[in-house]
């Protein structure tokens, strides 16, 4: 089951900048998530009710660090669409 503790982050970019403008936000979250469970997410913790959920998922990109090869984390990012008359205060920049 989706639960809050899988969104990691909200992403601050001029790209989701702009988008924030019409109304959509960009959240990073867990591979484990999926297009209902966010909605879930949303409409428990923060009372909306999202038009539309695209996601796209991203895999971590292979790096090296002192000659030691690691590789970042998976994660997934999902495009939120809110309603007009929708506000969360805590995403307030």
């Amino acid at each position: 089951m989706a639960d809050i503790t899988d969104i990691k982050a909200i992403i601050h970019t001029e790209k989701s900048m702009v988008l924030h403008e019409q109304g959509v936000i960009v959240v990073q979250t867990s591979t484990r998530m999926t297009k209902n469970g966010l909605k879930s997410v949303f409409n428990e913790y923060f009372n909306i009710n999202p038009l539309r959920v695209n996601s796209m998922r991203t895999s971590g990109k292979t790096k090296k660090f002192k000659g030691m090869s690691g590789k970042r984390a998976d994660s997934k990012k999902f495009y939120v669409k809110l309603p007009d008359d929708a506000k969360i205060e805590s995403l307030a920049v």
